[in-house]
């Protein structure tokens, strides 16, 4: 499953950036994402720093699902993109989750792309694609609030 979503929000590039680099802030704006939080940054944790717990829901109709994942910040090119990635440290294979952010900017401020990649089966299927669509279309609100808000 790829899910590309584009927004134009009246913010510099660079507030747009520093809002959508910090994966905790997703959890305000992108109902998928439940929670969010990070994992180990302190000192005796170096394996776990920068990671985050992700809790991902999806409901359609009285039917939920929801996924519980390790990510990490992959890449980051302030201020214009920024990866994040499922990166488990069990040792066992799991599938992919990529979410990456593509921020540039506009005549009215900037602009994000963002696509998430998911190569695994529980969350898949037209009707729960078209329920995240759904989702995603209510984060575009959402977010330009935040951002203008702060």
């Amino acid at each position: 499953m790829d899910i590309t979503a584009n927004v134009d929000v009246p913010v510099s590039v660079e507030k747009l950036f520093a809002y959508i680099s910090d994966l905790k802030n997703y959890e305000s704006w992108l109902e998928m994402v439940h929670s969010v939080t990070p994992v180990g940054n302190d000192a005796s944790s170096s394996q776990d720093s920068g990671s985050w717990t992700v809790e991902l829901r999806a409901r359609l109709g009285p039917f939920a699902r929801s996924k519980r994942l390790r990510m990490v910040q992959k890449t980051c090119e302030a201020p214009y993109r920024v990866v994040f990635e499922r990166a488990e440290n069990d040792g066992r294979s799991h599938s992919a989750w990529v979410l990456s952010a593509t921020v540039s900017q506009t005549d009215n401020g900037s602009s994000l792309q963002t696509n998430l990649h998911y190569s695994g089966s529980l969350f898949t299927g037209g009707l729960l694609e078209r329920a995240l669509a759904d989702q995603i279309e209510r984060g575009r609100e959402k977010l330009i609030q935040q951002l203008i808000a702060n």
